[in-house]
């Protein structure tokens, strides 16, 4: 176990570091913004869908580290999926972070990473945060997303 742990502290390490998709896409057609006032954390995440796919996404921001490899984590993770399956990761991780059941290790893969934040309750905003702020671009929802 304690192996387990140490290898998804790297992939979120890893994550943060080196960010995947940390950039604003062209010609999308979805937008949101998204704030954790409690631990500073700030992203805007742009989506292109095409047809009913992820064609592309990406995001920008500033937080720590937890909310940052979220953020990476999840855009590799749509990025080429339908709208429909972005929807149901959005909705295993969210259950997985904050308890709400054992996490779906089929669905979620590389996102077991935060498995452990529910443990840190401060934390689960952290991650969350990327999440919501992609369900709310892809309902074109206009308010920010706020953790508060």
């Amino acid at each position: 176990m304690t192996d387990l742990r140490e290898l998804y502290q790297q992939v979120i390490l890893d994550h943060n570091r080196s960010p995947r998709n940390f950039r604003q896409v062209p010609n999308a057609n979805h937008t949101a913004d998204g704030d954790n006032p409690l631990c500073g954390d700030r992203i805007t995440v742009w989506v292109r869908v095409d047809g009913d796919v992820v064609d592309d996404i990406g995001f920008q921001g500033t937080g720590c580290a937890i909310s940052q490899a979220s953020a990476s984590l999840m855009t590799t993770a749509v990025k080429g999926k339908p709208v429909a399956d972005a929807e149901r990761l959005f909705a295993a991780f969210h259950a997985m972070v904050t308890g709400a059941g054992e996490p779906d290790r089929a669905t979620l893969g590389k996102l077991l990473a935060f498995a452990g934040v529910r443990e840190f309750p401060a934390r689960v905003k952290c991650a969350n945060l990327p999440w919501h702020t992609l369900h709310a671009a892809l309902r074109d929802t206009t308010e920010p997303v706020t953790t508060e």
